[in-house]
């Protein structure tokens, strides 16, 4: 994948994230806070968890800090899988979000 390809996925993954707080938002009466600057997207869950997902473009991998930890993922042309063997990033994201929120979240990337 060459830098103009990685960009374009990331960026779309970050823009179908913060769209998707949107509607958890309204359908499961949620508090969640998006905000977005440049390549990082922040999550604020009950005004008190963070969970920040930014794109490295030099490494070409997806970051997620959450309160679980930092995780890396690299797309192997159909997944963005965690580099250190854990779930793919809809998974890790979904568990990260059903936690933050006590709701079952399902993350779609």
């Amino acid at each position: 994948m060459n830098e103009t390809e990685f960009l374009a996925r990331s960026q779309s993954i970050l823009d179908s994230l913060e769209s998707q707080s949107d509607d958890w938002v309204s359908l499961y009466d949620l508090d969640i806070e998006a905000s977005r600057s440049g390549n990082v997207l922040t999550l604020i869950f009950n005004d008190a968890i963070h969970v920040v997902i930014n794109s490295q473009a030099p490494l070409q991998e997806m970051w997620v800090a959450a309160p679980s930890g930092g995780f890396h993922y690299r797309f192997d042309g159909r997944h963005w899988n965690d580099t250190r063997g854990g779930p793919e990033l809809s998974e890790a994201l979904s568990q990260i979000f059903s936690e933050a929120t006590g709701q079952p979240i399902r993350v779609m990337v």
